[in-house]
């Protein structure tokens, strides 16, 4: 079976990642909050690095419930600076939390942060037909203008590059290689489902 070039297979967790969430289109605010959470905490680190501690972020923000993670206090951020559990970086925990007040400033302004954010991509999924790793991007166009907007509302840690592996984990985007299993599965999830 045929996957994606930067997959270490020898690790099942994250096997199961690649098979079942990486490219799905995600259109649940929680699960999209818990996606741009996470990604902000990886940045400069492995993604799988970020994946094992993934239940541990689970625990310490609050299942990923916006609302809470917005009502978070000094108190809490400094509780989570000795939680081993998670990356422990100040900027990055604040990030968080300043983040989910935005994620809810977007909620109120669209009715749902899915809407705000799918439609950069017109509402449904990009298929793109890489051939191999090389040719994925770390960032495009596209995913540095939904930088700039987001910046622009405030958040943090969610520079285009960090942006654009949201993309690609959401399902805004197929970046599965076209000779991986998952490209044709989830290339058909891309027409199936649509916020149009």
């Amino acid at each position: 079976m045929c996957r994606c070039g930067w997959l270490d297979e020898s690790k099942p967790d994250y096997v199961a990642y690649h098979d079942q969430e990486w490219g799905v289109p995600v259109f649940d605010d929680n699960k999209l909050f818990e996606f741009l959470t996470l990604e902000s905490a990886q940045a400069g680190l492995s993604w799988y690095t970020i994946l094992k501690k993934r239940d541990n972020y689970r625990q310490a923000f609050h299942q990923f419930d916006p609302v809470k993670v917005a009502a978070m206090t000094e108190e809490d951020i400094n509780a989570l600076m000795d939680n081993a559990g998670i990356v422990r970086n100040r900027m990055k925990i604040e990030a968080a939390v300043n983040n989910a007040q935005r994620f809810l400033e977007i909620q109120r302004e669209f009715g749902a942060f899915s809407t705000y954010i799918w439609q950069f991509v017109d509402g449904k999924p990009i298929t793109n037909c890489y051939q191999s790793l090389a040719e994925i991007p770390a960032k495009t166009p596209l995913a540095e203008k939904l930088a700039k907007d987001l910046k622009k509302r405030g958040f943090k840690f969610l520079g285009p590059t960090t942006v654009y592996a949201h993309m690609q984990a959401s399902g805004m985007v197929n970046d599965h290689t076209v000779d991986c299993f998952r490209y044709q599965q989830v290339k058909a999830l891309a027409t199936s489902q649509s916020t149009g």
